[in-house]
């Protein structure tokens, strides 16, 4: 039996897909009903309700224990992909509590039940840093916990924290930091927001970068990794680096919108986050841009995915092969 968190999610969604194709039993943990319609569409896009009327739906919090036990029952291998993803400051204590906590509850869990090898699923955000700019980071990079990280970041880098300590206590554990990730069927979050924000018709770019990654390849590799004998290692999954502008750029063009063309600067951006996060002092908005959102949009940082691809010889999706696609499904779901 293999337990996946973050089911209603697009990774979580499509990695249960997957697994499904793989004729493997599945289980999945929810917290409301409502957000599993996502991943039935998904199933129904692809013709497979089939295998979706396989999947076993069970109800469970990360931090509540007595279901979550329920949950682990028979469980050989686990996924989590679940996670609380926000950018907003007043959210930090509810990012450390799922992120943090909800992960340690797992591993424990994952321990108790003896499990044969646990996926935990993280981000670039939790990589460390290069003193030498010019090289690319890796999964050797030295995180600073004296430099400028966003509340989601540090949340992140200690959920790594409770995965690698289960790692000393005997359980095998493989841990994935994938970039930007781009998929179908779930268009009004994660990377299909910003889909909506060009087709919207977004005037303002910046030149920063990002390191991309395609939700195929995300699944395929978690399930590779899982499917060896290779266990306590992490691994960068992006399959290219690519600036904002060009990015934003490729996603107009497939979508048919004029392409963003004024330019935020970050002396702009700077004083776009004060705003909002004065707007949202003064009223009940939730923040949308943060001084971490807008100090991202200026980093160019650039990510080795060398690891991956030579354990396991394998080749990404390039970007400009699974945007176009993404962004014809985007205008057929319109």
């Amino acid at each position: 039996m293999i337990l996946v968190t973050g089911g209603t999610g697009m990774l979580g969604a499509h990695l249960l897909l997957d697994l499904l194709r793989k004729e493997e039993v599945v289980r999945a943990i929810y917290r409301t009903e409502a957000p599993i319609e996502k991943t039935r569409k998904l199933f129904a896009d692809r013709d497979c309700m089939d295998l979706f009327q396989k999947i076993e739906w069970v109800a469970a919090d990360l931090n509540d224990i007595p279901a979550l036990e329920r949950a682990f029952e028979q469980v050989t291998r686990v996924y989590h992909c679940a996670a609380y993803v926000t950018f907003d400051p007043k959210e930090e204590e509810v990012l450390r509590k799922t992120n943090i906590e909800g992960t340690a509850n797992l591993v424990n869990l994952a321990i108790a039940y003896k499990v044969d090898k646990f996926c935990h699923v993280s981000s670039i955000a939790a990589l460390g840093e290069t003193i030498d700019k010019d090289k690319r980071i890796d999964e050797k990079s030295n995180w600073n916990p004296d430099g400028f990280h966003s509340d989601y970041a540090i949340s992140k880098y200690g959920s790594e924290i409770e995965v690698w300590r289960a790692s000393q206590e005997a359980l095998p554990i493989i841990i994935v930091n994938p970039g930007l990730i781009f998929g179908t069927g779930f268009w009004n979050q994660s990377s299909g927001e910003l889909l909506n924000k060009i087709h919207q018709g977004m005037p303002f770019y910046t030149k920063g970068s990002v390191g991309v990654v395609a939700v195929e390849d995300v699944c395929s590799i978690m399930i590779q990794l899982m499917d060896s004998s290779i266990k306590n290692q992490n691994y960068v999954l992006v399959s290219e680096n690519i600036g904002f502008q060009d990015l934003l750029n490729e996603l107009a063009d497939s979508l048919h919108k004029k392409r963003p063309n004024l330019y935020a600067s970050p002396f702009s951006t700077g004083i776009a986050w004060r705003l909002d996060y004065l707007i949202s002092l003064l009223t009940t908005k939730k923040r949308s841009f943060s001084r971490a959102t807008a100090k991202a949009s200026h980093a160019t940082v650039l990510y080795d995915n060398s690891k991956i691809t030579q354990t396991l010889n394998y080749a990404f999706i390039p970007a400009s092969d699974f945007l176009k696609p993404l962004c014809q499904a985007y205008l057929q779901s319109l």
